[in-house]
């Protein structure tokens, strides 16, 4: 089997994809035609790798369970599923952001009540990330609009993603702590990395190759 034969890769719509293809264009990686949303599996540029595009949350499981062979996703999904059947072999050092917990500047954590509301998208990393601080949490599982949450009564702070911080700042919230940094890792499933060992090994070590080459010069 030649080392690009029969694999397939799972990549995450939005800004991840965006950012990914800096490291895909050299690598030949890019679909063969305009990505269009209504594909949703396409062939790559490369000779025998196909391409999913598909919703960030979805990429591990689809990865896990076989669907894909390897894909890139954010840290940040991967701490919330938690997945067992994939190895992380390397950070790409795209998408970087940081999970925290942020609320109003007079309810700081030391403030807030014997069981706060957190109101997050993350439940799964809020409640590890606050049971590893002894503390008890009410969590409020909400899809978007995060930041309304903490100024209308909804919660007493909120766990969520963040960049620059400006649209906290923009409704009148402080971070209060980080929980992790986050950025876009590539992830391999471990049952294909023996039956296609050649051939992922072989991709690794080229997003290696790039990832190495767009680091800054100290």
């Amino acid at each position: 089997m030649s080392a690009s034969a029969g694999v397939t890769l799972a990549l995450s719509k939005g800004r991840i994809f965006e950012e990914s293809e800096a490291l895909l264009a050299p690598l030949g990686l890019l679909p063969q035609a305009d990505l269009d949303d209504r594909l949703l599996r396409l062939p790559s540029q490369a000779d025998g790798v196909d391409l999913l595009v598909i919703r960030p949350s979805d990429v591990p499981p689809y990865v896990e369970h076989g669907a894909a062979d390897f894909g890139i996703v954010g840290k940040d999904v991967l701490m919330e599923h938690d997945g067992t059947g994939l190895f992380e072999p390397l950070d790409l050092q795209i998408a970087q952001c940081r999970m925290v917990v942020a609320g109003l500047p007079d309810s700081g954590l030391d403030r807030l009540r014997r069981r706060p509301r957190i109101a997050t998208k993350y439940p799964a990393i809020a409640r590890a990330h606050f049971g590893r601080q002894g503390r008890q949490v009410e969590i409020i599982k909400l899809y978007g609009s995060m930041e309304l949450a903490p100024l209308v009564g909804l919660a007493d702070a909120i766990v969520d993603l963040v960049a620059t911080g400006s649209t906290l700042r923009a409704n009148g919230l402080i971070e209060f702590e980080t929980i992790a940094d986050i950025s876009s890792r590539l992830v391999v499933n471990k049952a294909a990395m023996k039956t296609k060992h050649a051939a992922l090994t072989h991709w690794i070590e080229r997003f290696r190759e790039v990832v190495t080459a767009k680091e800054p010069v100290a």
